[in-house]
């Protein structure tokens, strides 16, 4: 054991891909005293049972720019260590059986010119003509990705592993962790026990470890005190005997009939996502090398049938029912998620990171999540916006083994369905209620989930159906009710009551100059201790990186000289706390020790005051404690929808009382309990952005609009924006954005749309996207919606009351 050593700038756990990845990229980016350790040889964990597939068009745009970055990283490896990493640069299928399946391929090929990734739609003939062994009589189309292909996992992972050697890394297999230490919350040292060793553990002292353990991640995170939700899923595909099948066949994806497929050795591996997935239950995961289990014929049928469907070629092999038919049967474990997306970034642990949970993509991204974890650990945030693959998007109850093994078998079993915009999962619900829960329920609520939350869609509609809206085309037309737009006039009309009690609610102690370097808002300003009760401050603002990236977008009311309350959204504020401690401010989440209603619309001030004696005349941005009936309340004027309003804060003991003395008060004026489609569709109006749609890390509040919420000397150290936020209003009002969806100048791609949907209080329907700053309002852009290129026309925002007049009105006049 004396050749490990005592001291490491950092311990990467795992020598599968995502390990050597990390530990590769983390040394090009100077961090050479790096140690690599893993139990076994290097990819004898999960990744050399890896089906190798490398399909670069993903759901999100992060992910698809990993996966582009990891596609030409891996043809450079060879020249760069002198190994092959085994890129077979085939190209790629993905077929449509389906008018669903059609339309889905046809949204992503508009999302993909975006991404500048090169691909094809192809009708039936001309896929045929790729791939001349495939049936496709029921196929309606596909698309054609060239630079797709296939990879052999231990030849990668070996590669990627010379490559971090020649930068300095030491590589130590047959090392087993044994323990992390930790000491005042952040890891302090790892220690080791190398098979050979006689005596006992050996100390790396360090403050930077990667947990890049694959299936055992979770054991690896316990160690230290950490939850990472992996959840091991038994994963079978076969390979049958040479036939002749050509060395350059693609890839085919028919997830129509679960079902994927490529050459190997004359053959063709055979794989898919099966409907009733099992558990893998292990004390101790990964503790034998090349770990796989008995074959699995009858779960593996429908795959197989549909595979023999596709490819006739295929009949000889036999039923699928014989394990001896084939060349080689792999059922092995892979990690897997509560979502099926990636875990990444820093854990609760400070200084334990984690790169794991791949659902069998973690050869097609290995690349890119070496890069974006080497940025984020040396440099402090990656290139990419990574919310959707960062860990903390987990709360508390992650921790708990049964939410996370329902959610992801639920994720596995549907991995190839088509996911619509809205639809709704339901493993694992209810879990997160507001106190008002039961009243939704009685009075019929459609419910979403965010974050565990149960969170009002929207109400029945009321109305007779003869003032029913035109239902919008296309997908935007699947996840709908005429109620959003009842409830949205409601709330310009006289009031909508929305429960938010799922934001996000952080305690802040500390200076507000510690505060302030992560705001770009100003934030020292003045508490009205001077009046009774006093009246607090409350500022929008963003938290930015140091590139000037808007890492979160929340308000800020000062309660006292030293103490803060932070409001952010449902799903942010794990990570916006571990954001404000890594700055050095003491942060405790109090979300669920308060309800908060929102009371929005001009009627809202009577409805109000007829339950308090209190003044209710303090200004927009202002904060004051009040009694709503028996309710101690913390009414805040702040809103979201364009009207004007509070967010009434209570503690959730109060919640069920407040919200029946609401809507008692508010029935006689009009008001309607209304949902979160109801209030996107207000936001959207006003020009409202949401955090990981409209503004990203990868974006500044100069570029958004935002520069009002940025002080002067903030606002001068920004980098002058190259692209601006427009708001753009499509020539049909049928035609309706949800994200995504690429936008034309001139006839060529220049933008996607990151947020849309239809304006109900202004009948119009409503897109974003970063275009030029030279463009400007009154130019014409094409959209793509629903497989057609829309027209649409770039507008001066805000839509709906530009000039505010709605939000600052004082009604008590």
């Amino acid at each position: 054991m004396s050749q490990l050593p005592a001291d490491a700038h950092a311990v990467v756990i795992g020598g599968g891909v995502a390990g050597c990845s990390v530990a590769y990229h983390l040394a090009r980016l100077g961090w050479t005293d790096v140690i690599l350790v893993e139990r076994h040889d290097l990819t004898e964990g999960t990744t050399w049972h890896s089906a190798g597939f490398v399909g670069q068009l993903r759901s999100t745009v992060t992910q698809t720019r990993m996966i582009m970055y990891s596609a030409g990283l891996y043809p450079e490896l060879r020249e760069l260590t002198g190994l092959d990493p085994g890129w077979h640069g085939v190209g790629g299928l993905r077929l449509a059986t389906t008018p669903e399946r059609m339309e889905e391929l046809l949204r992503q090929a508009g999302a993909a010119e975006t991404y500048g990734l090169d691909l094809e739609v192809l009708d039936p003939r001309g896929t045929l003509d790729r791939l001349p062994l495939l049936e496709v009589g029921d196929v309606l189309g596909s698309l054609w990705l060239p630079g797709d292909g296939w990879l052999d996992p231990a030849r990668l992972g070996h590669a990627l592993a010379e490559g971090a050697r020649r930068l300095g890394v030491r590589i130590f297999t047959g090392v087993e962790v044994t323990g992390i230490d930790v000491h005042d919350g952040r890891v302090r040292a790892v220690r080791l026990r190398a098979d050979h060793a006689d005596h006992g553990e050996h100390v790396v002292r360090t403050e930077t470890v990667v947990n890049a353990a694959g299936a055992a991640a979770g054991m690896v995170g316990r160690m230290a005190g950490a939850d990472i939700p992996i959840v091991p899923i038994k994963h079978q595909y076969v390979v049958t005997p040479e036939s002749g099948v050509p060395a350059d066949t693609p890839t085919v994806r028919d997830p129509d009939n679960i079902v994927y497929f490529r050459e190997e050795d004359g053959g063709i591996l055979v794989g898919g996502y099966i409907r009733s997935p099992q558990i893998w239950d292990a004390d101790r995961p990964l503790s034998e090398p090349r770990t796989l289990f008995t074959p699995d014929m009858p779960k593996f049928r429908e795959s197989w049938d549909s595979a023999v469907r596709r490819v006739p070629s295929l009949k000889p092999v036999g039923d699928g029912d014989d394990p001896a038919a084939f060349r080689k049967v792999v059922h092995g474990p892979e990690a897997f998620t509560p979502d099926g997306e990636f875990l990444l970034g820093e854990t609760e642990v400070a200084g334990l990171w984690v790169a794991a949970g791949f659902c069998v993509h973690g050869l097609a991204a290995a690349g890119g999540v070496g890069k974006v974890m080497a940025e984020w650990i040396v440099e402090g945030a990656p290139e990419y916006d990574v919310f959707g693959m960062d860990v903390r998007r987990f709360g508390v109850h992650a921790r708990s083994a049964r939410w996370a093994r329902a959610r992801a078998l639920d994720s596995y079993s549907k991995y190839y369905d088509i996911v619509y915009p809205g639809e709704e999962r339901t493993a694992a619900r209810p879990l997160r209620r507001s106190p008002a829960w039961v009243r939704h329920e009685t009075l019929g609520a459609t419910f979403g989930e965010k974050a565990g939350w149960e969170r009002v869609n929207w109400y029945p509609p009321t109305s007779d159906g003869t003032a029913r809206p035109v239902r919008p085309r296309g997908w935007a037309g699947r996840v709908w009710s005429p109620a959003i737009r009842e409830e949205c006039l409601a709330t310009r009309d006289a009031a909508g009551l929305f429960d938010q009690t799922s934001f996000a609610k952080l305690e802040i102690s500390g200076s507000v100059v510690d505060l302030e370097r992560l705001a770009g808002n100003a934030l020292d300003r003045p508490v009205g201790a001077e009046v009774h009760p006093p009246v607090y401050p409350v500022v929008y603002t963003q938290l930015l990186n140091e590139r000037g990236g808007v890492e979160a977008d929340v308000t800020v009311t000062r309660l006292a000289e030293d103490r803060f309350r932070l409001v952010t959204g449902t799903a942010f504020g794990v990570h916006d706390a571990a954001l404000l401690r890594r700055h050095g401010l003491s942060v405790a989440d109090v979300t669920s020790a308060y309800a908060c209603y929102c009371l929005w619309g001009p009627r809202a001030y009577e409805i109000l005051a007829s339950l308090t004696d209190d003044d209710l005349t303090f200004g927009y941005l202002r904060a004051a404690e009040i009694s709503v009936g028996h309710v101690p309340v913390l009414a805040q004027r702040v809103t979201f929808v364009g009207e004007f309003g509070w967010e009434l804060y209570c503690p959730s003991e109060y919640g069920l009382t407040l919200w029946d003395s609401l809507v008692e008060a508010g029935l006689p004026y009009g008001m309607r309990p209304a949902g979160y489609r109801a209030l996107d569709s207000l936001r959207l109006e006003k020009g409202y952005r949401v955090w990981g749609l409209d503004i990203t890390p990868e974006t500044t509040p100069l570029e958004a609009g935002l520069g009002f919420a940025v002080r002067a000397e903030r606002r001068a150290a920004l980098p002058r924006p190259r692209t601006a936020l427009r708001c753009l209003v499509l020539d049909d009002e049928r035609d309706v954005c949800l994200g995504g969806e690429p936008v034309r100048l001139d006839g060529r791609p220049v933008s996607r749309v990151t947020s849309g949907g239809f304006g109900h209080r202004v009948g119009r329907s409503i897109a974003y996207a970063y275009l030029p700053v030279e463009v400007e309002p009154g130019e014409r852009v094409e959209v793509g919606v629903n497989g057609r290129r829309v027209g649409a026309t770039i507008t001066r925002e805000p839509l709906y009351d530009p000039e505010g007049a709605r939000v600052r009105a004082e009604p008590w006049r």
